[in-house]
This record gives structure tokens, sequence and C-alpha cells, in this order.
């Protein structure tokens, strides 16, 4: 029977491979899996970037490009349902890690080649089918093979790092100048290389992580999802995690088009606005991450969703035209002033990792950290980014193209609440407290 784990305390916590593992790979470790995790979003936010040069090419409507969005999230969260658990019970991760990187690797190849939107949203299903276990299997390593007392801070990295140097900066700077010089589908066929690098280094760099040792009278190597949502910040974290991830994926799915269909931006001005999002989460998965070990995990997660505001706020009351003739380098007036907005909203990235990874994998013993990792991945994706941006795009194409900010204000709004229900898990705030947590 699961009890809710933040109400036990006393026992000590389990050991993991950290105790052999040198500190050196250790952080290889983390660099490794941080820089595949940046080729995996660097190919999904390709469409994201490239949306101003496909839309036209394609003739895609509003909803068709949450359709889009929403499909990847959709088989997305099924591998990591099941690719998470099967990483369980298979004991191996390093292997199938570097299956699902060649395979989103070739999607994106494959959707250089669409010539309507049934054969992209065909290309972007596969392609979230190939990414949806890399996450969860990612994360179970880094909570076997990585000191406790680092691990919000490594699964920070992991997951936050490259995921928005090379997703969220990269990709809509590098592809967009490819696009114009080329096209979007040469775009795409760039975009499918650096994964085929990543596996090789995976393979030849990184052990396979020994499997943790079954507690006395265990005979299952995973939990059943039921049993995992009877723990109180188990459920918080999916609820947190379904608001944020449809916040996440409605901006990236309609910020850059919106800014350059409605806002009358210039694409390259547009693609380093949101590149400024990946410097910006990039930093911040050191700092919320770091602050979040020292501090603990639930006044980060309570925080940020309302300092999110910002952004949507900032894009709805600017007007494009006050600024004209005061951009700097290249950029327009209003993308240098929402610049600085967006670095500051965007800080709420930084508790993905947390609400996805740290929390549950402090919350639950390390034989089931795949499962529970990939329940709580798939479910955010599953009812955020599959249902978000289709129903964002139905309300723009229903209110008008601006409708999708209030959808982002209202979903962080609701976030930061429901954070409010979360029990610390931050093993130095326990310590402060008098206290050690013992994992469900």
């Amino acid at each position: 029977m699961a009890v809710d784990a933040a109400s036990t305390f006393g026992d000590e916590p389990p050991k993991g491979n950290w105790v052999t593992n040198s500190k050196g790979y250790q952080t290889l470790l983390v660099f490794l899996l941080s820089l595949n995790f940046g080729i995996v979003f660097f190919d999904r936010q390709a469409l994201n970037a490239l949306m101003p040069f496909v839309q036209p090419e394609l003739q895609l409507s509003q909803t068709e490009i949450g359709l889009l969005a929403g499909g990847l999230s959709f088989s997305w969260a099924i591998a990591a349902f099941f690719v998470g658990r099967l990483s369980d019970s298979l004991g191996k991760r390093k292997i199938l890690l570097i299956i699902a990187t060649v395979a989103f690797s070739i999607c994106s190849f494959v959707s250089g080649l669409a010539t309507s939107f049934l054969f992209l949203f065909a290309a972007r299903l596969l392609m979230g089918a190939a990414e949806g276990g890399v996450m969860p299997i990612s994360h179970a390593m880094v909570a076997s093979e990585v000191d406790p007392e680092r691990r919000g801070l490594a699964q920070g990295v992991a997951q936050n790092l490259g995921s928005n140097l090379l997703g969220s900066f990269a990709a809509p700077v590098v592809l967009v100048a490819f696009a114009t010089a080329f096209s979007w589908r040469e775009a795409f066929y760039l975009a499918a290389l650096p994964g085929l690098i990543s596996a090789a280094l995976i393979w030849f760099l990184l052990k396979e992580p020994q499997p943790a040792a079954k507690p006395a009278g265990a005979h299952e190597a995973s939990i059943g999802f039921a049993e995992a949502f009877k723990v109180r910040n188990m459920w918080v974290c999916v609820v947190v995690g379904v608001l944020m991830v449809a916040h996440f994926v409605i901006t990236w799915a309609f910020m850059p088009n919106f800014l350059v269909q409605t806002r009358g931006m210039d694409p390259f001005s547009m693609s380093w606005l949101v590149g400024s999002l990946g410097i910006a989460a990039a930093i911040y998965s050191f700092v919320v991450a770091g602050l979040s070990d020292k501090i603990g995990r639930k006044p980060v997660m309570v925080f940020l969703p309302f300092l999110s505001l910002v952004g949507p706020i900032g894009v709805l009351l600017l007007d494009p035209a006050a600024f004209e003739g005061i951009g700097v380098l290249g950029l327009s007036g209003y993308a240098t002033v929402l610049i600085p907005i967006f670095f500051i909203g965007w800080m709420v990235n930084g508790t993905f990792p947390i609400f996805m990874a740290t929390i549950p994998s402090e919350t639950f013993r390390p034989i089931h950290h795949a499962t529970v990792l990939g329940l709580a991945m798939g479910a955010c994706e599953v009812l955020g980014g599959v249902f978000g941006p289709p129903v964002a795009g139905m309300l723009n194409d229903a209110f008008g193209a601006d409708t999708f900010l209030y959808v982002l204000m209202g979903l962080a709004v609701v976030s930061g609440f429901v954070a409010m229900g979360l029990q610390e898990t931050a093993p130095a705030a326990l310590r402060k407290q008098g206290k050690t947590f013992a994992p469900a």
C-alpha cells in the first residue's frame, strides 16, 4: 500500500550507484544526457520555429497548427508511459536511450519531406513516439548515478540546459536562418544530423546503470499507476505538469507565428526573441534547480508560475508601432523591448525538471523511478501537450489570434495555486527542519 510519502520520516535514504561513481563520471553523464535531450528539443522545436515558412506553403489553419503540436505530444506521452515502464522491467537504460535517439533523428528528416498536413502530422506522431522515452530514462539514470545532494541541480541541467540552448535558442536562430537561405525542408534535414552523433557518444562513453536492489519482500520492478497516484506529491506534480506543459507547448506552437503574422515582426527578430527564451531557461536550469536544492522545491514551484504572467501581458499591452526605430543589432524595437520581459517570465521553465523528475524521484524508491517519471511526464504530455494546443488553436480561430495569450495567463495562475499543495522533499530543506525523507 502506498502511503503519503512526505509524512513518513526517519528511514535512511536508499543507496544508489553514485556511491561508486566518481564525480567526473557523474558530470560526464549529466552533460551527455543534457546534450542528448537538447537535440531532442532541437528536433521538436524545429516545426514551431519554421511555422512561418511551413504554414503558407501547406496552407495550415490555426487549428491544424495546434493539432501538429498536440499530435507530437500525444505520441510522446504514450512512449513516456510505456518506455519508462519497459526500462524498469528490463533494467536496460542505455540501449533503449540509443535506439530512441536514432529513431527521432530519422523522423526529423521525414518531416522535411511533408507535402500536406496529414503527411506532416504522421511524421510528428512518429517523432513523438521516438522521443517520449528519452527523458524518463535519462532522469532515472541521473537519479541512480548522481549524488542525491546534487540531484535537483543535476536533473535541472539534464532536462533544461541542453534542451533550451539547443531547442529553444539554437533551433529558431539556426533553422530560421537556414530556411531563409535555402528552404524549410533543408532545415529539417539539417536537424536530423546531431542525434546520430549523440547516440554514438552515449554508446562509447556511458555505461549501463546497475539495476537498483529490490527491498526485502519486493517481487516486481514496477509500481502500478493507480498506486502511485495515491501519493499526494505525485498527483500534485501531474496536475501542475499538465498546466505548465500546456503553457509551454501553446507558447511555442503559436508565439512565433503570432509575432510574424499578427504583430508584423520580421523573421530575424522573431527568431532571436523566441531564442531568448532558450538562453533564459538554460541559465535557470542552474539557478532554479540549484535554488530548490537549497530552499526547497515547494517555494519555487509556487512563486514562478505567477512570475510568468509578465510575458503574455507584455505581448498584449505593448504596441509594436510605439518602438519603431529603437532596435539594436538588427532587431526591431518591439523585439528589443520584449526580450528582457520574456527573459524574466520564462524563469518558470526552471520548474519543469522539478515537477517532472526531482520531486517524483525523491518521493519513490529507485526501483520505481523510470515508471513514475514516465507516468509524470506522460500524463503531463497527454493532458497538457495534447489537448492544450488544439483547444488554443480553436479559440484563436473563433475569437482572434491573440486568444492564446489569455489561455497562457489562466494556466499560470491555476498552476501556482495547485503547487501550494506540495509536500517538501529536498534533503537540505528537510534537514533544516530536523527531518529525513522516506520514499514510498
